[in-house]
């Protein structure tokens, strides 16, 4: 008999968290892959490398479903690329992101925008997933729809409003709908009536005050609603699978749990700045940190999106990083019509998410992963993600829930010159990451991999498993 093979990585003495529930024990990594987890009573096995975490926890590689990487917008573009970005994930627990490839121009089609960004996926550093995007209809929509299909790429977004740069109006997303349902695909949605926000600007422009702090007199919370409510409706009709990016208010989310009760498959996401900051910020010194669409709500909404995520009614947590820098941000702050609007923050996703999901006896831990990892996994029909189970991809966050930071954004990895949470005391840092069985973060700092990042194919809709069954906060 052959001696059996030695695994190449051991994490030893680890509570192992996944969505489904928490277990003591060792991690066994040969080949890019987790070959077994073993019981705690089990002995450490013998490998290359034994990472000891006791007192530690073990997770999944976080699971980033929303990302903007060398975006081009409206004549902005993010000061980042593939490298920066994707080294930045991994420096902050998540070792999978999801990109768009929106049309840069009406000259852009979404097959070509989509081709544009598989190219740049060489650079990556950690597995990168990618969502097509629609903002005209003409005939030849529905032919690169399934010829993304056929790539791999299988979610599409669509934007309610930007008119001028990202915007697709109604008849377009209707039709998207139908052909999305037709190639097994999910489609993408930024939820925010635009009628509402040209109407409110226009009336906040008159005043002669249209500056960074009025951002959120002109995108109120009404608009996310009454568009959440209009896509929910289109979505109906056509039967199709809608994923609904960013929420910021408790009633958009509480529309998609209706929707959702009903039996439409439709999803929440939101993100680490709607559950951390409020409003209060564009009073404040350095308003131009928080430009963002939509923007940071008032403290009461605020704490009850929170508690709509803690009772597990949001599916995802995402950063919506769009790495724009200070000067940028300032060049227009001025005017919100003209100034680039997108927060960094896929490093400080988990950190973000940890502090104010997870207890300090670790209560809401299962639902962390789940939003954090799991669900975006799954929704994202990418094999491999999003748990820590033999099969899986070797993928591992190892956290010490007692070590607590504050943010320093010239510490950061993601290219630009602010952190929107800067100075804040943070829990839940990656201590050591993992991707693909390489330790890329550890004791002595980041570690670039260099390209190795994979082009990960999304599975058809309809074939993606269950959700498992998650333990959240009573």
């Amino acid at each position: 008999m052959s001696a059996p093979r030695k695994s190449t990585l051991v994490v030893a003495n680890a509570t192992i968290a996944n969505a489904s529930g928490r277990r003591s024990g060792h991690v066994l990594v040969a080949d890019g892959v987790i070959a077994d987890v073993l019981d705690a009573s089990a002995p450490v096995p013998d490998a290359d490398r034994v990472i000891d975490a006791s007192g530690r926890i073990v997770i999944p590689g976080g699971v980033d479903g929303h990302c903007h990487i060398a975006q081009v917008t409206g004549g902005w573009r993010t000061t980042d690329d593939y490298a920066t970005t994707t080294l930045a994930a991994l420096a902050g627990g998540t070792t999978t992101v999801m990109d768009f490839g929106i049309p840069a121009g009406p000259e852009e089609s979404p097959l070509a925008a989509a081709e544009a960004k598989i190219a740049m996926i060489a650079e990556a550093r950690c597995d990168v997933g990618l969502h097509a995007s629609v903002i005209d209809w003409d005939d030849s929509v529905p032919a690169q729809l399934r010829s993304l299909a056929e790539r791999g790429i299988r979610s599409v977004k669509l934007y309610t409003t930007n008119r001028g740069t990202t915007m697709a109006t109604r008849d377009t997303i209707l039709k998207v709908f139908e052909e999305m349902t037709r190639i097994d695909g999910l489609s993408y949605v930024h939820a925010e009536h635009d009628e509402i926000i040209v109407a409110s600007t226009d009336r906040q422009a008159a005043t002669g005050r249209i500056d960074i702090r009025q951002l959120g007199v002109t995108r109120p919370e009404l608009a996310e609603e009454a568009s959440v409510r209009e896509v929910i409706a289109l979505a109906e009709y056509i039967g199709a699978p809608v994923y609904f990016v960013h929420q910021s208010t408790p009633g958009a989310v509480d529309l998609v749990t209706e929707a959702r009760g009903r039996g439409l498959p439709v999803y929440s996401e939101t993100c680490p700045h709607y559950i951390a900051l409020n409003s209060e910020v564009y009073d404040g010194p350095l308003p131009e940190f928080y430009a963002c669409c939509p923007p940071m709500r008032d403290r009461k909404t605020m704490e009850a999106l929170r508690s709509r995520l803690l009772t597990g009614d949001v599916d995802a947590m995402s950063s919506d990083h769009s790495a724009y820098d200070l000067g940028q941000k300032r060049a227009r702050a001025d005017d919100i019509r003209f100034m680039p609007h997108g927060l960094p923050g896929v490093e400080t996703r988990l950190p973000v998410s940890f502090t104010h999901m997870v207890a300090e006896d670790l209560t809401g831990l299962e639902n962390f992963v789940s939003v954090f990892a799991a669900e975006p996994a799954r929704l994202n029909g990418l094999d491999g993600k999003g748990a820590v189970e033999a099969g899986r991809d070797a993928d591992l966050v190892v956290i010490d829930p007692g070590h607590q930071a504050a943010v320093d954004g010239s510490a950061l990895h993601m290219g630009t010159d602010f952190s929107p949470f800067e100075g804040m005391a943070l829990r839940g840092w990656p201590q050591t990451v993992i991707a693909a069985g390489r330790v890329v973060v550890d004791s002595d700092g980041v570690h670039d991999p260099g390209p190795v990042g994979r082009f990960l194919q999304q599975r058809p809709f309809s074939t993606i498993p269950g959700r498992d069954p998650v333990e959240v906060a009573g």
